[in-house]
């Protein structure tokens, strides 16, 4: 069974991450389904763009923390998502966190709900967001991101929007999307390609610079002692040991 459903309209294909057990939390299925659909949607001449979007109240829940993707994997799909030679827009009308938040930053388009809710979750559990950063680093505001990075605290589509992370946010996220969908239905699939090109360079000389390296950050991170405690204190629901 499939964790990502498909439809198509007009030439858009919505990707719909669907692993309610676990609120879309990045696990390995997840990982290689999206990353399949994603393919065969890159491959499709009738598909002009990707919306990307999800079941439930909760876009992602970050890495699936029982069943997590490799590093390689995810930094192969978050640079599948820039380098894919259409649009991809996310769609979010739920809670964002951590890992989820890397798939924001890959995106070319973002809009999200005022009901939405963010946070980089990874230092609360004695990691960092290392892979995310490859997408994200180059598209957001620094001196936000160190404070959300470094603090783990919650903060709403308002705040996302000022900074980067989300492209707009609005009380109805379907009317703030409708333009855009319209926009990217009327531009040429070479357009598209030529412009989204243009606009990830930068991105993608991140992933070439920096993937190997927060790579092994990334494994070497979950891999220690403070990871395991933190895993183990967010599966067991208690604060880890280092909160004074």
């Amino acid at each position: 069974m499939t964790l990502v459903a498909r439809t198509r309209t007009r030439g858009v294909q919505t990707l719909t991450l669907d692993s309610p057990h676990n609120r879309n939390a990045l696990s390995a299925a997840l990982v290689t389904d999206l990353a399949t659909a994603l393919t065969d949607a890159g491959e499709d001449t009738d598909v002009r763009a990707v919306l990307l979007t999800h079941t439930g109240n909760t876009f992602s829940a970050g890495a699936d923390l029982r069943d997590p993707p490799g590093p390689d994997a995810l930094v192969a799909l978050l640079r599948q998502i820039v380098e894919l030679p259409k649009p991809v827009i996310a769609r979010v009308t739920g809670h964002v966190r951590a890992g989820g938040l890397g798939l924001l930053g890959a995106c070319d388009i973002a809009a999200a709900s005022t009901t939405s809710t963010f946070a980089f979750t990874e230092v609360r559990i004695g990691v960092a967001p290392a892979v995310i950063s490859l997408p994200l680093l180059p598209r957001t505001d620094p001196r936000a991101l160190a404070r959300h990075y470094l603090t783990g605290e919650r903060f709403d589509a308002a705040e996302a929007a000022r900074t980067g992370l989300v492209t707009v946010a609005g009380d109805d996220v379907d009317a703030v999307l409708a333009p855009v969908l319209d926009g990217v239905r009327r531009a040429s699939p070479q357009g598209l390609a030529e412009t989204k090109r243009l606009l990830t360079a930068r991105v993608l000389e991140a992933f070439d610079r920096d993937a190997d390296r927060l790579t092994a950050l990334s494994a070497r991170l979950f891999a220690s002692p403070q990871a395991r405690e933190g895993m183990t204190a967010f599966l067991e629901r208690r604060d880890p040991e280092w909160v004074v």
